[in-house]
């Protein structure tokens, strides 16, 4: 087939437009800015046209978009002109996943590190939504196997047509309720809908939500405050691990810090169990090292650690802060800067007092500017409500030599050269804090 992707450069859409092009169909994309992952598709042999232009879409059998495309995109109008079929993302699974042996991560937080870690134990194509450092893709594809693990999405209901074999929900806060129009019955019935639909299901008992299935769900239940124990912090070749006992199935050492990283990998644990000796699953997880954005150690020299990390919601941020004191703590710096990049004024605005309270024991914490993600401006008063901090407010931040410089006014107001110093957003922090990579 010819198949055309509008939005290409978002990280669920290109995960589809790589695994289809290496199943040997033509595919095309467009997007409104050069990125990244626009410039990594294009070394794959994957037309990418910016911005989007009606004069693209030629002879294509399918186009596909993005959530966020709007209806009247030149794209989407051109291909309904020709009779070419047009499919948002969340229905085009249906004929993506169709064949495959599905092993399905859901959850607000935490799926894509599940996802990577079970694909770092299982044999299998792969679509993880953030890039798996062990292969340096957010896409891996095995034509030998009809397994599929896959990071389903609830931000736009399309979880519910990952046609799961096997369903694993990490937990179930709401998030993304603008979809669900702020309807909490419809957000968790999407969940019963997921979870009833497969046939395996492995699933955290302790989630608020879940918890009221226990009686009513056959699955896999784990209790992480007793089914995961013996939890330790450790560097092993100076690379952060978590080691835990889990049920009666022995140790495990996992990449990463933290109580949320061992839950993340007990789950994927359990999953693969179902068809995997766990001598093997103990052997293989050691070849997970992360993803990208994600507790990501992007400099190290004596003296300091510079981390940037994707988490943009309060929990996220609060568990991956957990983590970061503990690795703060085994390298002997006395000293945390965070630096935040709020995403989105509306998630912002939704959970302000939760963020308020998720930067303690941040020596020093340094709020950027809300990427709006083409949100309409809304005043928040950050000077105000997080003064209990040792608190700037700037503009950007740029990176030179393993240092932090602090920009207001196009000024510099600071300079980072010691301790631990760690980004949180899910906007362009991760490019400053790079210096650009």
């Amino acid at each position: 087939m010819k198949i055309h992707f509008i939005g290409i450069g978002g990280i669920g859409i290109s995960g589809l437009a790589q695994y289809m092009h290496y199943k040997g169909h033509e595919v095309s994309g467009s997007d409104i800015a050069d990125t990244a992952i626009t410039q990594k598709l294009r070394k794959l042999g994957i037309g990418v046209t910016v911005p989007h232009d009606a004069s693209v879409i030629t002879n294509q059998n399918l186009v596909i978009h993005s959530a966020i495309i709007r209806p009247d995109n030149p794209e989407i109008t051109e291909a309904k002109a020709q009779g070419i079929e047009v499919l948002a993302r969340r229905e085009a699974l249906l004929k993506i996943l169709d064949t495959s042996k599905v092993y399905s991560v859901a959850g607000a937080h935490g799926k894509s590190t599940t996802t990577a870690i079970l694909t770092s134990i299982m044999e299998g194509s792969a679509i993880i939504g953030a890039e798996s450092k062990a292969f340096g893709s957010n896409v891996r594809y095995n034509p030998q196997s009809d397994v599929m693990i896959f990071e389903a999405d609830e931000s736009d209901g399309s979880f519910i047509n990952s046609n799961p074999h096997c369903a694993i929900v990490v937990n179930a806060e709401p998030e993304h309720m603008e979809y669900y129009d702020y309807n909490y019955e419809l957000f968790y019935e999407s969940y019963k809908t997921f979870i009833s639909s497969a046939p395996c299901r492995v699933l955290n008992a302790e989630d608020p939500f879940l918890s009221k299935l226990v009686d009513k769900v056959e699955a896999l239940w784990l209790h992480p405050s007793r089914d995961i124990t013996n939890i330790e912090f450790v560097l092993i070749n100076d690379e952060p691990h978590t080691r835990f006992t889990l049920k009666n199935l022995g140790s495990f050492d996992v990449w990463g810090f933290g109580k949320h990283i061992a839950l993340d990998a007990a789950l994927a644990i359990m999953a693969a169990n179902e068809s995997m000796d766990i001598e093997l699953i103990r052997e293989k997880i050691l070849t997970f090292k992360g993803i990208k954005k994600r507790f990501d150690i992007v400099g190290a020299e004596s003296g300091r650690v510079i981390i940037d990390d994707y988490g943009h919601h309060p929990t996220e941020i609060k568990a991956t802060f957990e983590s970061v004191k503990e690795y703060a703590h085994l390298k002997g710096f006395d000293k945390i800067t965070a630096i935040w990049q709020p995403h989105k004024y509306s998630r912002t605005i939704d959970n302000l007092e939760e963020f308020i309270n998720c930067f303690e024991g941040a020596q020093e914490l340094i709020i950027l500017p809300v990427w709006a993600a083409g949100e309409t401006k809304r005043e928040i008063d950050f000077a105000d409500r997080f003064k209990r901090y040792n608190l700037i407010m700037a503009d950007n931040i740029t990176r030179a030599n393993n240092t932090i410089t602090i920009i207001k006014d196009k000024e510099a107001l600071k300079t980072l050269d010691k301790g631990l110093i760690i980004g949180f957003g899910a906007g362009d922090l991760t490019y400053q804090i790079r210096g650009g990579a």
